[in-house]
């Protein structure tokens, strides 16, 4: 019996269109495919979001004093003049961040050698590069999608069968995060 099904394409092109719907499932939650590659798709995510909630917790508060510009009401920086040129005052504040524990960080780069950077563009500006934003599906998956499913054992997706595609009869399926 076959480890996976070769979708009939060759081998780069078949892992860039998996790693390319993991990106989108991971990005939006659901995606529309077939069937077979519904279930490749599967196999590849499943395993992501089982390490993701493994490392949920695996994070250390650290206070660090970081230089902050100081800005007035209108959200502005304020200058003085020293020696002759304007110059930005800052103040030091301390602040509390979240750094990730080695296992964690390993997981972190293991995650995004199989997810793509996704652009996300606005509808009203659609087709053009303003106000466009890159998602950092890493960061997502680790602290917005996996904490979800740190009860569950497995089984974090579902496939729905929508139906028959019209051009070439492929059965059509629903892939979505439980």
């Amino acid at each position: 019996m076959a480890k996976y099904r070769k979708l009939s394409r060759t081998s780069s092109q078949r892992k860039a269109l998996l790693r390319n719907q993991v990106s989108a499932l991971i990005a939006n939650g659901k995606i529309i495919t077939t069937e077979a590659r519904a279930k490749e798709v599967r196999k590849i995510v499943e395993p992501l979001i089982a390490l993701a909630a493994k490392e949920v917790d695996n994070v250390e508060t650290v206070k660090v004093k970081a230089k902050v510009a100081r800005k007035d009401s209108n959200g502005k920086r304020v200058k003085e003049v020293v020696d002759g040129k304007r110059v930005t005052v800052y103040d030091e504040v301390e602040k509390e961040v979240k750094k990730d524990k080695p296992s964690r960080q390993h997981a972190r780069r293991q995650i995004a050698a199989v997810l793509y950077n996704v652009t996300e563009v606005p509808a009203k500006a659609a087709g053009k590069k303003r106000n466009t934003k890159v998602l950092d599906l890493t960061a997502k998956l680790l602290d917005e999608v996996a904490p979800k499913y740190v009860s569950r054992n497995g089984g974090y997706t579902r496939i729905v069968k929508i139906g028959l595609r019209k051009g070439d009869a492929a059965m059509e399926v629903l892939l979505e995060l439980v």
